[in-house]
């Protein structure tokens, strides 16, 4: 199996390293072998290359089985034409790769519940999230777009479109989700105001004919967002699309406890899936062995189930994982009182020792 490995920015070397260790081990206790080749995206690239997303790492990602991704940005580029920042380089692979689909799972782990910023009672009910976000359409690639001046003042202008084959795959994804689940979806939307989701509650409602087994509902966006925090154990799959979706999965992740603990999958039709932590590249913590690699090496698990159909070696990373958590590891993002406080390395360390 190939994997183009792209550590990106900030903290992202020292977490794919972290994680790629744990890819080794699990691969030498089930005999496989992984081939790695690194390429540059982010604030990386632009530091060599000039762009965000050279050709030469598209060509190396498309030519591998799987991606692993670090983190990407930093102010060190904030100040760079919106044109060429590092977040377009993330925007770009996505694109040029056909990942339409992002999975993201929100679960809190019980050895994290005191974690949780939720109350008590709320936690006991339990969470455990999946948002599939759609990933290559809606506002952030939406045309026409415009920063400029007009009428004598500044003004800026993005459209959020969807065509209708986009939401009818991106559908068909969250409802085979939820079938591996408990068999239900909640479609989030604006159907309220926005025409654009008009079409999709309208298509989404379609496409459910091919799932009579999963049971479907609706919620506008913000009264998902307020349900997320009241009652996330309502929920089991939600899908909505690039904006909300982005939204909506940070918040998951947030009330879980930290978003150093949530992977994710970017999946499309045929080509290599990426797979990536969902936090940022904290620039604060880079170099300082504090980062939690527990999200990417959790991505590994994602990657190793979707992308190599190895579900056992997913559960060992997994299980290895909730073991060295149920031993008392803490990175600084998960730390509580009378646990004990490790590194970036360390945490990885102790996954190893449990595999």
């Amino acid at each position: 199996m190939k994997i183009c490995v792209l550590p990106g920015d900030g903290i992202g070397r020292e977490i794919v390293t972290q994680a790629l260790r744990v890819l080794e081990k699990v691969g030498g206790k089930y005999g496989r072998t992984f081939e790695t080749e690194e390429a540059l995206l982010g604030g990386c690239a632009i530091d060599a290359t000039g762009v965000p997303l050279p050709e030469e790492t598209v060509a190396k990602c498309q030519a591998s089985d799987a991606v692993l991704l670090g983190a990407v940005g930093g102010p060190k580029w904030d100040a760079l034409d919106p044109a060429i920042r590092p977040e377009k380089g993330l925007l770009g692979i996505r694109k040029a790769l056909g990942l339409f689909a992002n999975l993201r799972p929100a679960t809190l782990l019980p050895q994290l519940a005191d974690a949780c910023y939720l109350r008590p009672d709320i936690v006991a009910r339990g969470l455990d999230v999946m948002v599939v976000r759609e990933l290559t359409g809606g506002i952030y690639f939406g045309e026409p777009r415009f920063d400029g001046m007009k009428d004598g003042e500044r003004f800026g202008l993005n459209t959020m479109a969807y065509y209708e084959h986009e939401i009818r795959r991106i559908a068909r994804i969250a409802f085979e989700a939820a079938r591996k689940r408990s068999g239900r979806v909640c479609s989030v939307d604006k159907a309220n105001v926005l025409d654009v989701s008009r079409v999709w509650r309208e298509v989404v409602i379609d496409e459910h004919k091919n799932y009579a087994d999963v049971e479907l509902s609706h919620l506008y966006v913000d009264n998902a967002a307020m349900q997320l925090v009241r009652d996330p154990s309502q929920f089991d799959v939600i899908v909505t699309g690039n904006l909300f979706g982005d939204i909506l999965s940070d918040e998951a992740a947030a009330i879980t406890g930290s978003i150093g603990m949530l992977p994710s999958a970017s999946l499309g039709e045929s080509n290599p899936g990426l797979y990536e932590p969902i936090h940022g590249s904290a620039p604060d913590i880079a170099g300082q062995d504090k980062a939690n690699p527990l999200a990417t090496i959790l991505s590994v698990s994602m990657m190793l189930r979707h992308a190599f159909d190895m579900a056992e070696e997913a559960d060992c990373v997994e299980n290895a994982v909730k073991q060295a958590l149920e031993q008392g590891y803490r990175t600084g993002d998960i730390m509580q009182p009378g646990r004990k406080a490790v590194g970036c390395a360390a945490m990885a360390d102790a996954v190893l020792a449990n595999i």
